[in-house]
């Protein structure tokens, strides 16, 4: 009976997962589909290495395992409003670094590429701190579910840092024995789990928009007082909500409600923050609990029909929401509102 090697399967896992990507238009977006091949390029070069015991792939691996981490910072800061993209060439000079190493001086690669791990994950964990609303190129449905795959590979990859250290130290101390195993399975989870959270944050991001800013809008909030500023700023979205419904598209990020309102994303989440106190993502939900609230009590539709007409594009997520707003689930509510 044929065997295949686990990391074999492991790249054929996730190929499919990028050919999956591109069906559904990920691709658009570039740095998300080129992380899952990258992933899988590297589960194929590990399987060469290990199973197979091709010698040139050992000088390979040291220079993919810099590229993945500076990537997945790369891709993640995209999820991020900046008013011009980060250039991706200096995050390659890491991978640049090591591939001199393995040309001329090997001693230092595993104390580099444990620097480059610790490194990016704390970078990573350090954009987590600021919440699932800094995400403002996620879908508002998505923004939990992003910041959760963006967790996922902050901590994979200081659980990779440490897994190094731990391996250059066994062997150091001894014949490195456990070290193989150790290696291999570490890698073999680090690949499967960040790719798999690289194509959950990459499924967040909506499709490009055709849709201009509208003309004579200003491109930013001059008003002197912060009061007034806000003021209008939070008049502005709530016109757009009321006139608009923009809540009901369901790709709605805090990128494209900017974009309709003229006004910077980061102005748009400072003022409904200070004047509601709520994020942009709860408040644009509680438009869309109002919508459904208002169909399940004059109409008919099935739940499933009211939570995609409101906006919702998860179940999970309209209960939850639903739930916060009312203080009931939409079942409940429907069943409340019949009775009286």
């Amino acid at each position: 009976m044929i065997s295949i090697p686990l990391s074999f399967v492991v790249s054929l896992i996730l190929c499919l997962i990028l050919v999956r990507m591109i069906r559904h238009g990920a691709a658009e977006f570039g740095l998300f589909p080129l992380l899952v091949a990258v992933f899988a390029v590297q589960a194929t070069v590990a399987g060469l290495s290990w199973d197979l015991g091709w010698r040139p792939a050992r000088l390979i691996q040291p220079v993919l395992a810099a590229v993945l981490p500076a990537l997945s910072f790369v891709a993640f800061d995209r999820l991020r409003h900046h008013d011009r993209p980060r250039p991706l060439w200096p995050h390659l000079l890491p991978a640049l670094l090591i591939a001199l190493f393995v040309a001329f001086w090997r001693l230092p690669i595993d104390v580099a590429l444990f620097a480059i791990c610790m490194g990016y994950g704390i970078a990573l964990l350090a954009m987590a701190r600021q919440g699932p609303g800094a995400l403002s190129a996620v879908r508002f449905s998505d923004e939990r579910t992003a910041h959760r795959a963006l967790l996922a590979v902050a901590a994979l990859l200081l659980i990779t840092a440490a897994v190094d250290a731990v391996i250059s130290i066994d062997l150091f101390l001894g014949n490195g024995d456990r070290a193989r195993t150790l290696l291999m399975a570490a890698k073999l989870v680090w690949l499967s789990v960040a790719g798999y959270a690289a194509t959950v944050a990459g499924d967040s991001r909506p499709g490009a928009e055709a849709e201009t800013r509208p003309a004579g809008e200003a491109e930013t909030c001059t008003a002197d007082d912060t009061s007034e500023a806000d003021a209008a700023v939070v008049a502005r979205i709530e016109a757009l909500m009321a006139e608009k419904q923009l809540y009901r598209d369901p790709d709605l990020t805090l990128e494209r409600l900017a974009r309709r309102a003229g006004i910077p994303a980061r102005q748009i989440s400072s003022a409904l923050n200070r004047v509601h106190g709520r994020n942009v993502s709860q408040i644009v939900n509680e438009y869309r609990v109002r919508e459904a609230q208002r169909r399940l009590k004059e109409t008919d539709e099935p739940v499933t029909v009211v939570m995609l007409e409101a906006g919702f594009g998860t179940k999970s997520n309209f209960n939850r929401e639903f739930l916060r707003v009312t203080g009931m689930t939409p079942s409940a509510y429907r069943r409340a509102r019949a009775v009286q």
